[in-house]
């Protein structure tokens, strides 16, 4: 399974995993891939910072990465309550009225937050300060490509950069931008995705960005012959994220009581490609909650980061519930595939050993 990428990353295999966990992003190094923390998360830059330090500390000496939320172009923003001030009064009440529909009681008094403001650029731009204050080797952004100035005040610091592309086009743009990997996400994947699948989409963009620009796989890949597929199709590695929401170190991090049955019980066609999440298109389980927002008479979700900021609480609300058909979760069509918690490692050593049992099947085929 080696790649040039292994090399260029002193990685074992060109396995990359973004989560929200620095315990799943730990163990996902040490076992020979490359964790990738999600840094939308943190509000606060000192725990960041900390959790940061304990990465440092835990992945054995190996590499890992970091993942923000940082659009190209600058939005115009404000402090965080005159954002709040911009949400209609009509998608408030309506978040209102579908929670007490939904059955889910209010947070206790003085719990939960205001919203992540980790979709806002101006604090996306300090989680890369701080980042750059560690030891990554890569810096990964969501929305595409950052502001080019990120892109030079990484490559200063010695780190490559990855950007999402869910269309050739964005991919060619990236390049020109200065991006070193592109990260084809397809349109199976969980989170921000586009429209074309990732078997068109991988070649397109592998073909499109030529062979000096590393190009990985994204989206639908949970197992070794989904990965043989993708470096088939031509990318030099994987970007995986949904499986590792099944994986007992995600535990951890995980507060929602109902969201690993919901998993378990889910199938492959229980997503939905949707604005509600924040703003921009993400496939998200289905539940109670997307059907709401489909639903005759919801409004139409608000642009980013409103949006976020108008469900944060919601979110809240209903991971506290735990009920498994009213949560709000990103997760890609690979859901289907996630029937138990596995521990990181072994989840990593079925993908090699799947990866290894397509490459022999290929092998007898050609003879």
């Amino acid at each position: 399974m080696r790649t040039p990428l292994c090399e260029a990353f002193g990685i074992d295999v060109p396995i990359f995993a973004f989560t929200p966990s620095e315990h799943v992003a730990a163990a996902v190094s040490r076992a020979g891939g490359l964790g990738v923390l999600g840094c939308v998360r943190f509000n606060d830059p000192d725990e960041l910072d900390r959790t940061l330090t304990w990465l440092d500390d835990n992945t054995d000496g190996k590499p890992y990465g970091v993942d923000v939320v940082m659009p190209m172009k600058v939005p115009t923003e404000g402090k965080a309550v005159d954002l709040q001030a911009m949400i209609p009064p009509e998608h408030v009440a309506f978040v209102d009225r579908t929670l007490q529909q939904l059955g889910v009681p209010p947070l206790p008094e003085g719990e939960g937050r205001e919203g992540v403001l980790g979709w806002l650029h101006s604090v996306a731009r300090s989680h890369v300060d701080i980042a750059l204050g560690h030891r990554p080797v890569l810096i990964a952004n969501a929305l595409g490509s950052p502001p080019v100035d990120v892109i030079e005040q990484a490559h200063e610091a010695g780190v490559k950069v990855a950007a999402l592309a869910g269309a050739a086009k964005h991919a060619m743009s990236h390049v020109a931008n200065g991006v070193d990997i592109i990260v084809a996400q397809g349109y199976e994947a969980g989170g921000h995705t586009g429209e074309i699948a990732s078997m068109v989409l991988t070649p397109e963009i592998v073909d499109a960005v030529g062979p000096d620009v590393p190009v990985l796989g994204a989206g639908g890949i949970g197992t070794g012959r989904q990965v043989a597929a993708s470096l088939a199709l031509g990318a030099q590695g994987v970007w995986t994220g949904s499986i590792w929401l099944g994986t007992e170190e995600y535990q951890h991090l995980n507060t929602n009581r109902g969201m690993t049955d919901a998993f378990m019980a889910a199938t492959s066609a229980d997503t939905v490609r949707t604005r509600v999440y924040t703003g921009k298109p993400a496939r998200l389980l289905k539940t109670k909650w997307t059907d709401a927002w489909a639903a005759e008479g919801a409004p139409e979700p608000l642009p980013m980061p409103l949006q976020n900021l108008l469900v944060s609480q919601a979110h809240s609300r209903m991971s506290a519930h735990g009920d498994p058909e009213v949560i709000s979760i990103p997760i890609g069509q690979i859901v289907g595939s996630m029937k138990k918690v596995r521990p990181v490692a072994e989840v990593m050593a079925d993908l090699v050993s799947g990866f290894e049992a397509a490459a022999d099947r290929l092998r007898e085929i050609r003879g």
